[in-house]
């Protein structure tokens, strides 16, 4: 019997007219050219001739080498030569040379073609001029560099944002800060600050538009040794989407460019000059609270014997008439009298003057105004102030004042003989609507049931040795409450007094 023929699979081609596979060739704008083994031109299309400028005759019978640049690296021919040669297709760029002696870019793909038995017959080669391609791609490339090196060197911070906050791109200024802040992201950072200074969102998108200018934001981390200061802009930019689906219809990017200035160093000179002029001021508010508390105290020691002898003289007016009673009512008089002039010479409280308060630089303000009393009791602070902390509007005199009767209550209660741990920790926490600071102290601690006696005034767990015990806490307590909160004294977990300020971020009326 005749063997059977298997079935021949029919190429791609098949049943394509020559005539047409050959038009096709003929005018297709790629260079085509198609070479025995050993390289040997055998045919090219029109388009080979208007790319290198040999013609069918000029080329047919020559090498491939004809198109060979010297500019083209040997060790680029040996791997192409050592791919095509194991019959897999070669797809690189070669600098090749007109029949003029022009050089241009090619970029070219090679395939070797095969007969029934695998064996290379010839090679298939396709190129197209890519010089000009290749000079804008320079020129991109040289421009992106130049201005990466700009933005790298700049020494502020430079960050580009989508619409979410994410960052597209930032310089080496915003990865040092972005480590500086334990890797949290600084962007999201200083427009959180930004947020907290303009107390809105930021100017509508318009490109070219500034979002904000010049917000000088404050920056506290518990590593480092001084607050940080950054003077913040914001400039609305548009950039072109880079999808598929985009490709017709490249609808602008919004993109805000963040732009942060350490200033610093210039607002720490100004904060030497202001905080010198403070100690000197809460010196004199010192003084002046020292003496409104002692003439208090002596108010409030005269009140006891004069009420006692008020009764006694009313006592005695109902019993009837009484030789004495004359006497001591005119004592009584002038007692009053006495009472009364006291407690007008006493100093009346500073009108307090209403501002944006930062309450960590108002904490910070106190800490450096109370150094040498930590260096004299002996007491180590740690200080955790939450990284951004929202503005409130109050009165910083008083505030101040508050956060130093917390501290000063705490050191108190640390100095005493014989007591060995001496820490102070001190903590600011806020969210959506309070303010937050805590003071804990490693105290002795105090009775839950003395938490609230605790703001009484003349109040204390220890005696006062001749001298007035003083209005502290309670005067703290009442600066609380006029700014619409509170303190709260409580145990803490390792012992020691805890004193907890909570006060609203914002309130209508008053402060």
């Amino acid at each position: 019997m005749p063997r059977s023929r298997k079935t021949p699979t029919p190429s791609p081609a098949a049943g394509i007219p020559a005539d047409l596979l050959q038009a096709a060739v003929e005018q297709a704008d790629i260079a085509i050219s198609i070479t025995d083994p050993h390289a040997t031109i055998q045919y090219v299309n029109p388009a080979f001739t208007r790319h290198t400028g040999f013609e069918l005759e000029d080329a047919v019978g020559e090498p491939q080498s004809i198109l060979a640049s010297h500019t083209t690296p040997r060790p680029v021919y040996a791997a192409l030569w050592e791919q095509i040669a194991s019959r897999q297709p070669w797809r690189g760029r070669l600098v090749n040379r007109r029949k003029d002696g022009s050089q241009y870019i090619a970029d070219l793909t090679i395939s070797p073609l095969l007969d029934d038995n695998g064996n290379i017959v010839h090679f298939l080669g396709l190129h197209r001029d890519i010089t000009e391609m290749h000079r804008l791609e320079c020129a991109v490339r040289n421009q992106k560099a130049l201005i990466e090196s700009v933005v790298d060197t700049a020494p502020m911070v430079l960050a580009l944002l989508n619409m979410e906050d994410r960052v597209l791109l930032d310089n080496h200024a915003y990865k040092a800060l972005t480590a500086d802040l334990g890797m949290t992201e600084a962007a999201s950072v200083l427009l959180e600050a930004v947020r907290h200074e303009i107390g809105s969102g930021f100017g509508p998108f318009k490109p070219g538009a500034m979002a904000f200018t010049d917000q000088q934001v404050r920056l506290d981390h518990p590593q480092w040794r001084n607050p940080r200061w950054y003077n913040c802009s914001g400039t609305w930019l548009t950039a072109t989407p880079d999808s598929a689906d985009a490709f017709f219809d490249p609808k602008p990017l919004p993109c805000l460019l963040l732009v942060a200035t350490d200033v610093s160093r210039q607002v720490m000179e100004q904060e030497k000059a202001r905080v010198a002029a403070l100690h000197a001021l809460m010196a004199d508010e010192e003084r002046e609270q020292s003496l409104r508390e002692s003439m208090t105290a002596a108010v409030y020691q005269m009140e006891g014997p004069l009420n006692v002898l008020e009764s006694v003289v009313n006592l005695m007016g109902r019993r009837g008439c009484d030789p004495t009673q004359a006497a001591l009512s005119e004592a009584l008089k002038a007692g009053q009298s006495a009472l009364e002039a006291l407690r007008s010479a006493a100093p009346a409280p500073t009108s307090a003057a209403l501002s944006r308060v930062n309450l960590n630089e108002a904490v910070r303000d106190v800490l450096d105004l109370s150094a040498q009393k930590f260096l004299a009791a002996g007491v180590s602070v740690s200080w955790a102030p939450q990284l951004v902390l929202p503005s409130l509007q109050g009165s910083p005199a008083r505030l101040r004042s508050l956060l130093k009767a917390l501290i000063d209550n705490a050191i108190e209660a640390m100095n005493s003989k014989g007591w060995q741990l001496r820490e102070l920790s001190i903590a600011s926490h806020a969210d959506a609507e309070c303010i937050e600071i805590t003071v804990a102290d490693s105290g002795p601690g105090l009775a839950p049931e003395l938490c609230l006696k605790a703001f009484e005034p003349f109040w204390s767990t220890k005696k006062a040795h001749g001298k007035h015990l003083g209005t502290g806490l309670s005067s703290a307590q009442q600066v609380a409450v006029d700014h619409g909160g509170g303190i709260e004294l409580s145990s803490g977990p390792q012992g020691g007094c805890v004193a907890k300020l909570v006060l609203p971020i914002k309130r209508g009326g008053g402060y």
